[in-house]
């Protein structure tokens, strides 16, 4: 009885850890996008001959990845 208990937690933490690691890997992508955009923002503000207006509107008609 006890083992089948302890089986069932391990299979339990083993879900969780899989969910854990996914969920991870998926706040790094996003953190990876935004990090790229604020990269091209910071480009965009910073650089005296590009019109920012104009800039910011070819960014909002960009796919998001």
């Amino acid at each position: 009885m006890y083992r089948r208990h302890l089986k069932f937690k391990e299979r339990q933490l083993t879900a969780i850890s899989h969910e854990t690691a996914e969920k991870a890997a998926q706040y790094a992508a996003q953190t990876e996008r935004l990090e790229e955009r604020v990269r091209v923002l910071e480009r965009i503000v910073t650089d005296k001959g590009i019109d920012v207006a104009d800039e910011i509107e070819k960014l909002r008609d960009a796919p998001l990845n």
